[in-house]
């Protein structure tokens, strides 16, 4: 049946078995021009002197605009961001913090920038301010990631998720069509993962299949027309709904792939999350059907794994490992390490399964299980 809902009686007896489920202590501001709202923000918070975390090398398009809006408030900024969150990185990026006697963080730009943001509020406690100018949905979470000789360890601390989030569709402006796209489909995942998550539950589920909704709606429209911003606000909503999917429940085999394949591989995070979600889904396809008919119905197709590689192909992202760089002799080795330590997940982790699944992503062979 084509996208079809599962029946009230099936959602009543996954009820009957009984969920958990907790709201996070997150302040969203959410507006085209919300920017402007900063400074408010930080009286709100009682934030009197910050270090701007934000990619100086290139600058972050936006970093001027930040600063002129922030004014004395600036403490520092910190521009030396990097994926994966290098463990060095992020103990200078401490000592800055340190030095400076900042009373918080604000982070502006992607999951690097904030993921760099939560690796000082590890350790400090400072609070953080995020500016989310991707869509990678890091900013709603309580998950930190840090890399280190090659392995990208992830946890989860209520002390690294941002207090308060200032959503502005006119901060992604400037995001490119290619890196607006892989990026969407990094927040896509998150929502197809806490669908068939081990401890899902009804409210997720819903804000999630409304994630996948409003982001195959919006991200065609920033791809074919960058400057619409009802496409991008559209994008962003879809990004905070799967931010919050993100932080509330646990994912499963394709996060664990695109860690391994970043931490161990050094490759891109949101383009490898954009070639490995069709695959994974289509792994977990016969063990989770109920996600996949929300899936489907959300994205309007027959076939949920089918629908998410055509939705990439759509939105012209890197379809193959190969083109992100990754060694044909790696494959054994990423299946290795997935296999090695899985995160939970409704089909067994099988290591010649992953290994035929990484091969398939690798040579953009056809979505299947």
């Amino acid at each position: 049946m084509r996208g079809s809902r599962p029946s009230i009686r099936a959602e009543g007896a996954a009820l009957a078995r009984g969920f958990v489920h907790e709201t996070a202590p997150v302040r969203v501001v959410f507006a085209a021009g919300a920017l402007a709202r900063l400074p408010d923000e930080l009286d709100r918070a009682g934030l009197r002197r910050v270090l701007l975390i934000a990619g100086a090398q290139p600058p972050h398009p936006q970093l001027r605009e930040v600063l002129a809006v922030l004014g004395p408030r600036v403490a520092g900024t910190f521009g030396e961001v990097r994926e994966h969150v290098p463990v060095a990185l992020a103990e200078r990026a401490r000592t800055t913090a340190a030095e400076l006697g900042v009373d918080g963080c604000v982070a502006l730009g992607g999951g690097s920038a904030i993921g760099l943001a939560k690796a000082v509020a590890l350790t400090t406690g400072l609070p953080i301010v995020a500016l989310p100018t991707t869509y990678a949905g890091s900013e709603m979470t309580s998950i930190y990631g840090l890399t280190e000789h090659g392995s990208k360890t992830t946890g989860r601390d209520a002390r690294v998720r941002p207090s308060v989030v200032i959503y502005d569709p006119l901060l992604t402006l400037s995001l490119p069509p290619d890196v607006s796209a892989a990026s969407g489909i990094n927040a896509l995942a998150h929502a197809v993962e806490a669908l068939y998550a081990v401890d899902a539950n009804p409210v997720i589920s819903l804000i999630a299949e409304e994630c996948v909704r409003a982001l195959a709606e919006g991200l065609p429209r920033v791809v074919a027309a960058p400057d619409d911003v009802d496409a991008r606000a559209t994008s962003l909503y879809g990004a905070w709904l799967a931010g919050i999917a993100l932080g509330s429940v646990s994912m499963a085999l394709h996060h664990k792939l695109c860690h391994t394949l970043g931490g161990a591989f050094d490759l891109p995070h949101a383009r490898t999350h954009a070639v490995v979600l069709p695959h994974a889904a289509a792994y977990n396809a016969q063990a989770a059907p109920e996600a996949m008919a929300r899936i489907a119905r959300a994205l309007g197709v027959a076939d949920a794994p089918q629908g998410l590689a055509d939705l990439a192909r759509r939105l012209g992202v890197t379809e193959t490992l190969r083109e992100l760089g990754f060694p044909a002799d790696g494959l054994d080795r990423a299946a290795d390490l997935a296999a090695a330590a899985p995160y939970p997940n409704p089909r067994p982790i099988e290591r010649d399964a992953i290994r035929a699944l990484l091969a398939r992503a690798f040579d953009g062979g056809l979505v299947s299980a």
